[in-house]
This record gives structure tokens, sequence and C-alpha cells, in this order.
């Protein structure tokens, strides 16, 4: 009897990238019948938006696509920031795979090559033990406290140490201040939310903060520093800090740094709530990027100076 996937979860969702319309389907009366759902792409263009969009479970792709190589979609998809490393490609061929066609599929990230001849009830074993592992590997980075492509913490480990230091201020009757920080260009040709540009500027807030500084990212591309014991003083020479590090780190590189901070004096008598005082540098970061003009190295508002 050939396994399915636990009612307890939800349809596992498979992109089939495929431009021929009978093996599309061919696979898909293999899938569906066993608690799958499928979404269909007919080309390399298609395959990757709708991989971006409904980041499926699976994704199974021909070698080839009318428009463009499967390998290069399969590449493209596997390279992208936003998709899970643990998300199963599959790719598959007309005939028999050759050894090369294997080990092209392997190098472009796939995890298995398929041959047109397929035993459906090996298939979906297979397709379970994988979709098990993507899920589980899910669940545990949903529970995690730290960002996959940075390695700062991500926004529910930063919400979480924010606290712990707000707490620590509120005994010492001393200051805290929340610094958000964001990478400009004005260069349309660099994409700033790549991932290697959030990696650099990761580097930079890491050799700019101190030990004692929580260091995370808010959202994609928004990163933020909690300090114990730093006023709104404080928090402007933070900032000054970061921009003449970011000048160093992408050097004559059309990227600069908006920043955003907000800062009390002592949170025993000012006892904001941390995710307050991350919302008021973020919203003071958004504008201090609207202001933003030229190559300007940084850009800096404080949350009090844009309700005047």
């Amino acid at each position: 009897m050939i396994s399915t996937p636990s009612a307890t979860r939800r349809p596992p969702l498979t992109l089939i990238a495929n431009g021929q319309e009978w093996n599309a389907r061919s696979l898909e009366s293999i899938l569906a019948p066993h608690g799958y759902a499928v979404l269909r792409a007919y080309n390399g263009r298609q395959a990757i938006e709708r991989t971006l969009s409904a980041r499926p479970d699976l994704i199974i792709i021909d070698t080839d696509l009318p428009d463009r190589s499967g390998f290069d979609v399969c590449r493209a998809i596997r390279e992208h920031p936003s998709i899970s490393r643990a998300t199963p490609i599959l790719m598959t061929t007309a005939g028999n795979p050759s050894r090369a066609k294997k080990l092209e599929a392997l190098r472009a990230g796939a995890w298995e090559m398929l041959g047109a001849t397929l035993d459906a009830e090996e298939l979906v074993l297979r397709l379970d033990a994988m979709i098990s592992a993507k899920l589980e590997i899910d669940r545990v980075k949903d529970e995690s406290l730290l960002d996959e492509i940075t390695g700062l913490y991500n926004l529910r480990g930063l919400d979480r140490r924010a606290r712990e230091l707000g707490s620590q201020a509120f005994r010492a009757k001393g200051a805290l201040a929340c610094v958000v920080v964001t990478p400009l260009s004005s260069d349309a040709d660099i994409d700033i939310a790549n991932s290697s540009v959030m990696v650099r500027l990761a580097r930079v807030l890491l050799q700019t903060g101190r030990n004692s500084d929580v260091i995370g990212t808010m959202s994609p591309g928004e990163f933020a520093i909690v300090a114990q014991g730093t006023d709104a003083e404080g928090a402007e020479r933070l900032a000054q800090r970061i921009a003449v590090a970011a000048a160093e780190q992408f050097g004559n590189e059309s990227v600069h740094v908006a920043v955003g901070y907000d800062a009390v004096l002592d949170y025993s008598e000012s006892p904001i709530d941390p995710s307050d005082l991350l919302s008021n540098a973020s919203a003071a970061m958004r504008a201090s990027r609207t202001s933003a003009v030229g190559g300007q190295r940084v850009s800096i508002s404080r949350f009090g100076a844009i309700l005047n």
C-alpha cells in the first residue's frame, strides 16, 4: 500500500514545472491521489515567479523548459535567499538520465534526477520522506531565535533579548536605546536585498556594536541594535560609527545606510515597552530613508525629532 502524507497536516504543495502537458499530468496523477496539492508552471519564468510567491514544499523541474534550461531554473531558485535550502527540488528528463545529467542536476542544487519511467509507489514513499524532513526543518527554524542568512537574532530573538535588556535597565535605572539600520543605494543595478549585502552589513553591525548589545533583524533588510546604558547622544555616536564602518565595508560601491533611533535616559522612569522602542526607531529610520539625498553615506533621524 502506498503511504500518504499525514491527514493531520496541510497537503504538501508541489510545483511542477514542465512545458509538456502530458508529462505534467502524468506526475499530477501520481501525486494528487496521495494528498499532494499541485501547482503548475509551463516555463522557467513562471517556475521562478510561482516558487517565490507560493513557496512550495516540493519542486519538480523538467530539464527542457520552453524558455530556458531547467538546470538554470533550479540554480536560480536554489540561490534565492528567500527559498529554504530544505526545500526538495527534483529534476525530470525524457528517457533514462545519463550520468552527466545527474551530476549537472546535483550541481544545480537538485536532490535527485528522475527519468521518464517512474515507479509510482517508490516515488511517493521517497517524496513523503523528503517532505517530512523539510517540514521538520521548517518547524525548527520557526522556533529558532536566529536569522538563517545573517546569523543575527531574528525578530523573535530580538524581541526576547530586548525585553531582557529592558528589565536590566529598569533595575539599574539606566539608559536604553534602539538603533535601526537599513541599506540604501542610488544605483539601480545594485540589489540591496541581495543576501551578500545583508551579510556584509550584518558584519558591520557586529564590528561596531558592543558585546553587551543585542543585534538582530526586524525584517528583511532592516537591522536593529538594542543597547543598554546608551542614551540619545550615545545612539547618535553609534549611528555615526555605523556610517564610517559601512563606508569602509562597501568602499566605492553605491551603498549607504539610513539610520533611525530612539532612546530613554532612565528606563525606570520611562518604562516604554521594548517593542515600542523598536517601532519608534524603525519609524525614525523610514523618515531618514525618505530624507536621504544623493550619495551621502548616512542619513540619521531620531524618533522625537520626527514628531516635532
